[in-house]
């Protein structure tokens, strides 16, 4: 403890999310696919093993407290940067301190880098080396996918662990730890959380931890306090402390207006859609939530037969996110109406179902067509039989006759087209390439 700070006043001016942070995998909270006993990740930090890694996932699903346990498990050194502030010259600084740890003191060094996905190619290149040294343990911490923000040499060189969103009853076992914890938590204050309103924050903070430990804190802290001196938190502080309406249905109808949405969808009947997702909405469902699942059955049920309902109902997830709620329901509904209008196919799902069976399922002994591997590295052989490609652009039309599927699977067919809207004229294409033989 601080000198001059011994009645721990400075632990005590931080968040509740901050104060009841897990101290170790014992205390950690979700992620039991990996972190659960016996695990690869938790073996690795017990044994202190573990390699340079990327912890990718939501907001609030533990990525920065499990780097923090390992820190504090491991024998190691521990740096931490944030990506938006730091600039080459941090990263140096930090490579050169954890060739230093290693050469004078044999320890390794864990560089822990927040929102890893803002690391620019430069800033990248500079830290690349150290990790393919072994110099710096390298854990990056994104809520980006890092296959398609970070450079991929430094994703080629980590394992990526994906974080999911915390189910509601993680959430709420949390914050009742919370109310009871007296050292960290508020078991300081003679508070009485209501069974809805505890409820209602564990679902509707969406999986986010951090989301529901700062809701919790505000309604105890603000609820006035009753003649007795109890706080008797009630659903509607829950509301305000969240700032989002409670449901105003129980669950079972919640998920019977959620499954009539996507049916709806399914089913062509925009005035129906319209309905049910306003009525989601009105009820306390998050829009995203509705933009979301749009965007899924604009591929699912629509896919090819009209492509470009993917593209509008992800443009309308976009401007809801970006301008909220009222104004972001405009673009939703015209989403809505989209899909319900457009032509309905589901030959993409069943052509991407097919192809994961035959993946999981097919032994490819010899993998891809010799003249369809790369050759940047190959031998005289490879560079030979690369010559047997044939290049579409050198051919009438683009398209010219070649098996590209390997031998065991040359005749499989996956996407069936339908008969209705752009797939029609999809048909029709094949055949003209049919033509051309």
């Amino acid at each position: 403890m601080d000198l001059f700070d011994l009645n721990g006043n400075e632990d005590k001016a931080k968040p509740l999310a901050e104060r009841m942070r897990a101290n170790n995998l014992n205390e950690f909270i979700g992620q039991k696919h990996i972190v659960a006993e016996g695990s690869l990740l938790r073996r690795a930090i017990s044994l202190d093993r573990l390699g340079s890694c990327i912890f990718w996932g939501p907001p609030g699903t533990g990525k920065t407290t499990l780097a923090n346990i390992i820190a504090s498990t491991t024998h190691g050194e521990f740096i931490k940067l944030n990506a938006v502030q730091a600039g080459v010259a941090d990263v140096k600084k930090a490579v050169d301190q954890a060739r230093e740890n290693l050469r004078l003191y044999g320890k390794r060094t864990y560089l822990m880098l927040d929102e890893c996905h803002r690391f620019n190619k430069t800033q990248s290149d500079s830290l690349l080396p150290a990790i393919e040294k072994g110099t710096v343990i390298f854990i990056g911490s994104t809520t980006e996918n890092p296959y398609a923000s970070m450079t991929p040499a430094i994703v080629s060189r980590c394992r990526v662990f994906e974080f999911k969103q915390l189910t509601e009853e993680e959430i709420r076992g949390a914050l009742e730890r919370a109310l009871k914890d007296k050292r960290r938590g508020l078991g300081e204050y003679p508070a009485e959380v209501e069974e809805q309103a505890l409820r209602h924050i564990a679902r509707t903070a969406a999986g986010d931890l951090r989301t529901a430990y700062n809701a919790l804190e505000l309604a105890v802290l603000t609820t006035p306090p009753q003649a007795d001196g109890s706080i008797k938190v009630t659903l509607s502080d829950a509301e305000q402390s969240i700032q989002r309406k409670a449901l105003s249905y129980n669950e079972d109808a919640y998920y019977d207006y959620l499954s009539a949405f996507c049916k709806s969808l399914r089913g062509s009947d925009s005035n129906a859609a319209l309905y049910y997702a306003m009525r989601l909405i009105e009820g306390g469902c998050d829009p995203m939530m509705i933009a979301r699942r749009l965007v899924i059955h604009s591929s699912e049920d629509v896919g090819m037969s009209d492509p470009n309902a993917l593209v509008v109902a992800s443009s309308a997830m976009y401007v809801l996110e970006k301008t909220g709620y009222p104004e972001g329901l405009i673009p939703l509904s015209n989403a809505i109406i989209y899909v319900c209008e457009a032509p309905k196919s589901n030959s993409v799902v069943k052509a991407m179902n097919a192809a994961k069976k035959d993946a999981a399922e097919v032994r490819d002994d010899e993998g891809v067509p010799p003249y369809l591997r790369d050759n940047t590295f190959g031998d005289r052989q490879t560079k030979a039989q690369s010559a047997d490609y044939k290049y579409p652009h050198d051919y009438s039309g683009g398209w010219v006759e070649q098996q590209y599927l390997p031998d065991k699977l040359k005749d499989r067919v996956y996407y069936v087209p339908s008969d209705y809207g752009y797939e029609n004229q999809v048909k029709q294409n094949r055949k003209n390439k049919g033509k051309n033989k």
